[in-house]
């Protein structure tokens, strides 16, 4: 069911929502068109300008109603976050926790400073600098995180008086758009400042990609297709903001402690099942540790539990069998044959995908060069810092990490790797809503998200 212009929508044809662990139908999606989009960014454009005329602080008491809906279906949103995503209860608390928190941080962003008093020109003239509304957003939320990310791009836009399209993910629509469409209903957001299209990805997602009648378009999901829509929005000269996957690195140094560095490998590489895009894909060790931390890792990686996310497991399912299916033959299977070597796992029952560590690994491998998605934990072997370093820059990649006993060498390395966040002896996996996210990530991001840099990403000057 859609939601446009203050009304939810029904849909002529319909579409099954399945519990990953399960396979059990929990609801039904509507399969939108690019009738639909038009009718949602039509409506989107004529609450624009009513809704960036309200005072900020009318915004913001949206915003904490909106936060407020949400947080009363708290545990229901965390059970369908399990259900939907097949993420375990862990998981699904970030998820929501994070949605939560960044809709009260855009609350109060809203309140704050929307300009600069600049240098004149001239003398005995005034010069100001007043940030305003980008306009229409239309946002492409992904199937990971579908409540965390689809509010890091909703509550600052809305925040800074834009209207909002968003096209949540097909294989998780109700947890990522119906019951957000719930709460602003019920928060009483004016008719048409939040619509919601469901749908598959190439028929409404692609409607609203190509969207002329968009201000910006958000996009997070994978390369491939974030490429193709930088592409055709450049003939046009329409923006977008694109965070895209990466191949990212968990660096360990000879000096490392490797039982601290193999527990947080588990965090880096294997949350949410490893699908995340700051997940972990390439382990790069120093020889001298390199058999310390394989021991370590494949110890560790062999007792975890894997099954049903309500039965208090470590790991759930994988979100589809095609997803399984690219992360076992496209990416474990041929590494292998390339003389990889599987120290634990690479085993599976349906959904359910053991933890896997490989040894052995190297670049011409698909283990290291791609984008894994998947619980693999591919382990390469370097001789030296240097041909560390040089491994971890040839690749795109978002986060990541770096693990030294001596702190001031860790970061010295960190300052060498180009990506746009890098961790020192933690897991880039475990830092929330409020932390500034990159700019630069080697072609995987365009945009900067979260905390004091919300502003400029949603405004125009």
């Amino acid at each position: 069911m859609h939601y446009i212009d203050g009304a939810f929508v029904p849909a002529v044809e319909t579409a099954p929502v399945h519990e990953k662990a399960t396979g059990a139908e929990i609801g039904r999606y509507a399969l939108g068109t690019a009738a639909d989009v038009d009718r949602a960014v039509a409506a989107a454009r004529r609450a624009q300008p009513g809704w960036a005329a309200l005072g900020a602080p009318e915004r913001a008491a949206y915003l904490t109603a909106f936060a407020d809906h949400l947080r009363s279906r708290y545990d229901e949103l965390v059970e369908l976050s399990m259900r939907e995503t097949g993420g375990v209860r862990a998981k699904a608390v970030d998820e929501v926790s994070a949605g939560l928190k960044q809709l009260a941080i855009s609350a109060v962003e809203a309140c704050g400073t929307a300009g600069d008093v600049l240098q004149p020109y001239k003398a005995g003239k005034l010069s100001l600098s007043r940030a305003v509304p980008l306009g229409v957003l239309g946002i492409i939320t992904p199937w990971n995180y579908p409540v965390n990310l689809a509010m890091r791009a909703v509550a600052p836009g809305l925040a800074f008086g834009n209207t909002i399209v968003l096209k949540p993910a097909e294989l998780t629509p109700i947890i990522g758009g119906r019951v957000l469409a719930e709460a602003a209903d019920a928060a009483g957001l004016p008719p048409g400042v939040f619509n919601v299209v469901e749908g598959d990805g190439p028929e409404a997602g692609h409607a609203l990609a190509e969207h002329r009648g968009l201000d910006l378009l958000d996009f997070t999901g994978s390369r491939e297709v974030g490429t193709a829509i930088a592409l055709s929005a450049a003939r046009d000269l329409r923006p977008v903001r694109l965070e895209l996957g990466g191949s990212n690195a968990f660096v360990v140094l000879e000096d490392a402690d490797v039982e601290l560095a193999a527990s947080c490998a588990l965090i880096a590489s294997l949350e949410f099942q490893g699908q995340t895009c700051i997940s972990a894909s390439r382990h790069i060790v120093l020889e001298p540790v390199a058999d310390a931390y394989v021991a370590a890792l494949t110890r560790k990686a062999a007792a975890l539990t894997v099954g049903n996310p309500f039965d208090g497991v470590d790991l759930g399912p994988l979100i589809s069998e095609a997803q399984r299916d690219r992360v076992h033959e496209r990416i474990v299977l041929p590494s292998v044959e390339k003389g990889a070597v599987v120290a634990t796992g690479a085993t599976y029952d349906g959904l359910f995908y053991r933890p896997t560590v490989l040894t052995g690994v190297t670049p011409d491998m698909p283990a290291f060069a791609e984008e894994i998605f998947g619980p693999v934990l591919p382990v390469t072997v370097a001789a030296t810092e240097e041909e560390a370093i040089g491994l971890v820059n040839g690749y795109p990649m978002l986060m990541n990490s770096v693990f030294s006993r001596d702190l001031m060498r860790g970061m010295a390395v960190a300052e060498r790797l180009n990506a746009g966040e890098v961790h020192v002896n933690d897991a880039h996996a475990r830092h929330g809503a409020e932390n500034q996210m990159p700019g630069f990530t080697r072609r995987q991001w365009i945009g900067v998200q979260r905390g004091p840099l919300d502003l400029p990403e949603w405004t125009r000057r």
